[in-house]
């Protein structure tokens, strides 16, 4: 039984498989993007997660644990800093995992890692810039005068001209 047993060991001792993971969890934060095996990419999101959920928190325990696990300062003030506004109005699933196809070589199925917010937020602020397409279908006629024709007067003649009602 493996209750309470989280985590893999994909062939590696525990000190090797930490350093490992720290690194890419470093490296995925610094590039947004990194390329790696599925099985390291499934386990390097349950580390990112984790992070960013620090991150979000904000507060000084809070970036001494994430200190403890990120290899860069430089990383960890940026992420600290950025969290909020990018991944403020998520709750998990911070991390987007992509097959990639297989490795020459060895074959290994490859996988392409990356974060997510960043291109949920840039919708959002090109969507709020962009008017809605039932704002550009408004009609010319005032919303009194729709059910009534128009009459055309001398000033200013209409394209569509419509003899008056009598």
């Amino acid at each position: 039984m493996r209750h309470r047993n989280a985590g893999i060991k994909i062939g590696r001792t525990s000190s090797h498989r930490e350093a490992m993971f720290r690194n890419m969890v470093t490296s995925l934060l610094k590039h947004d993007r990194i390329r790696t095996t599925d099985v390291k990419a499934k386990e390097l999101r349950r580390w990112a997660d984790k992070i960013i959920t620090l991150a979000k928190q904000g507060d000084l325990h809070s970036r001494r644990q994430a200190l403890a696990i990120v290899r860069e300062k430089e990383v960890v003030h940026k992420l600290f800093a950025e969290a909020a506004d990018r991944f403020g109005s998520i709750s998990g699933g911070y991390t987007r995992i992509v097959k990639d196809g297989n490795r020459p070589g060895d074959a290994a199925p490859v996988s392409i890692v990356e974060l997510v917010a960043l291109e949920k937020s840039k919708k959002k602020e090109d969507n709020k810039k962009r008017p809605k397409a039932s704002a550009k279908k408004k009609s010319s006629v005032p919303k009194k005068a729709k059910g009534l024709k128009k009459e055309k007067t001398a000033s200013a003649p209409d394209e569509n001209p419509v003899a008056p009602v009598e």
